[in-house]
């Protein structure tokens, strides 16, 4: 019996098998209820789904430095809920394009977008009882892009638009650490219907969201 146990082991064509295997030797606890998390994040946002847009404005890149904080509570074995919010602000010039194939042409006076994404969302966090402390979890949610725009014409500020666009937000991350001081990456990725305008540049590429990709690196306080 010992016998035909190995030879089911050592059989060609069976990987997933073995995989399973491996999983199972590797127990894992699920992260428990009640822990409360607070995070400043630091990374790169990426204008994605208005590329050209921000290209024609900011030049490359599409994005720039951002950072924030956020805040998660366990409220389940594994589920999480996090609230948060990040800061992204860069400066171009105001420019005209008279269509999407056509060259765009700078026009000097200045023009500043602010960003304030802010969001809710509930997730899952997995965590492995051995092997390197490493927690990925996931998440979604919803929120909002409060967004403010101005451009500036002979020392007058002119053309400023500020509103507050509905957002929805997915998460993917990893954390190292499982003591009071945690460090991880994030990745997130937003979408922003309606609310591109960068100088009504977005209306020629028919770019309308200010949502996209972005990357952080994050420092975890477990109190």
């Amino acid at each position: 019996m010992i016998f035909k146990q190995v030879r089911v082991l050592r059989a060609p064509g069976r990987p997933a098998f073995l995989l399973l295997a491996g999983i199972l030797a590797c127990p894992a606890a699920i992260a428990h209820a009640g822990e409360l998390g607070l995070s400043l994040e630091a990374g790169y946002l990426d204008l994605t789904s208005a590329r050209r847009s921000a290209q024609a404005v900011f030049g490359d890149p599409a994005g720039g430095f951002t950072g924030g904080g956020s805040m998660r509570y366990g409220i389940a074995r594994g589920v999480f809920v996090a609230v948060g919010a990040r800061y992204f602000e860069r400066t171009g010039e105001r420019v005209f394009v008279a269509d999407a194939t056509s060259p765009v042409f700078g026009l000097g006076h200045p023009l500043k977008l602010r960003l304030v994404p802010a969001w809710a969302i509930v997730g899952y966090r997995y965590e492995r009882r051995r092997g390197l402390p490493l927690t990925p979890y996931i998440g979604l949610g919803g929120g909002a892009v409060f967004y403010h725009e101005e451009s500036e014409v002979g020392g007058i500020k002119e053309g400023v638009l500020d509103q507050t666009k509905g957002a929805g937000y997915a998460v993917l991350g990893l954390e190292l650490g499982r003591g009071a001081l945690r460090f991880g990456i994030e990745g997130m990725y937003a979408r922003v219907p309606e609310s591109a305008s960068l100088g009504g540049v977005s209306r020629v590429y028919g770019e309308d969201d200010v949502g996209g990709f972005t990357v952080v690196g994050k420092l975890t306080f477990v109190p």
